[in-house]
């Protein structure tokens, strides 16, 4: 009777070979996506330093774009916080009809192809948009301007911060303000002093995100703002147009991007993880 019994595999035994190959098919699957997302920026940057692309790039070009570049993304996130935590608060605090509805019509952006966005920007702020006649009569011409950079920047990057501001100001304690109230603090006061503070590290992640993004808008800011040097053409523009006569250069470029938004990312995560302490 023993010898059988011996014989015959445990349900420890049975239960520790599918762990073993389950695990064995997880880390393989994890390790060919971290190939595919590593690899092609490692590519870009090995090129990069191979090549000595910064030699090819055209003198006075990058630095005017940077500049554009940063100051147009930061006034489209002074836009973004102006115009978005408001309506980020709003839609966290109030229940009502057509809420749902709304917000897939605010983070429709997210996934609207770039191109589209521009068409939809140029459709109604062009001479013959929407309110183009309006605009003339006041005597502004917003397309191919820089401010139409910031316009198709925020347009297409203020719905990340709306999205994490939404979880931000879902995050504070209600036993708190509730407390506030009890001693007299109310409306702003009560927004100011303690539902923006206990929420202010989340909408700074979400803000980081928004700025990453607005950097990298393309197809919107082409289409609407144009590609003048000194004027409209942001690093990725540069990039599209030093890449046609340029790759090593091109590359270069790219890589100065990919810094930009590696540097954001961080700072988004370390924020992220401060908010969770």
């Amino acid at each position: 009777m023993h010898p059988k019994e011996s014989s015959q595999p445990t349900p420890s035994r049975i239960q520790r070979q599918p762990l073993r190959l389950g695990t064995v098919a997880l880390f393989i699957s994890s390790a060919i996506a971290l190939l595919f997302l590593a690899v092609p920026q490692l590519a870009l940057l090995l090129r990069g330093i191979e090549t000595r692309g910064w030699e090819g790039l055209p003198n006075g070009g990058v630095s005017e774009a940077l500049v554009l570049s940063l100051t147009t993304t930061t006034l489209s996130s002074l836009l973004t916080i102006a115009i978005g935590t408001p309506l980020a608060f709003v839609l966290t605090r109030w229940r009502f009809w057509g809420r749902r509805l709304l917000i897939v019509i605010i983070e429709l952006p997210i996934v609207l192809p770039p191109t589209v966005a521009g068409l939809a920007l140029l459709i109604t702020a062009g001479r013959r948009g929407l309110f183009g006649p309006l605009l003339g009569s006041l005597g502004i011409a917003l397309p191919f301007t820089s401010a139409a950079v910031v316009v198709a920047q925020t347009f297409v990057s203020a719905p990340f911060f709306i999205r994490a501001a939404q979880v931000g100001f879902a995050s504070v304690p209600r036993e708190i303000e509730d407390a506030a109230r009890v001693d007299g603090a109310s409306g702003l006061i009560l927004f100011r002093h303690i539902t923006l503070p206990l929420s202010a590290t989340g909408l700074a992640a979400g803000l980081t995100l928004s700025w990453a993004r607005a950097v990298g808008e393309f197809g919107a800011t082409i289409l609407f703002a144009g590609s003048i040097i000194g004027r409209t053409q942001t690093m990725t523009l540069l990039v599209y147009n030093v890449l046609e006569s340029n790759l090593d250069a091109a590359v270069w470029a790219s890589l100065i991007l990919l810094g930009l938004a590696f540097i954001a990312l961080l700072l988004s995560q370390w924020l992220t993880r401060h908010d969770e302490r």
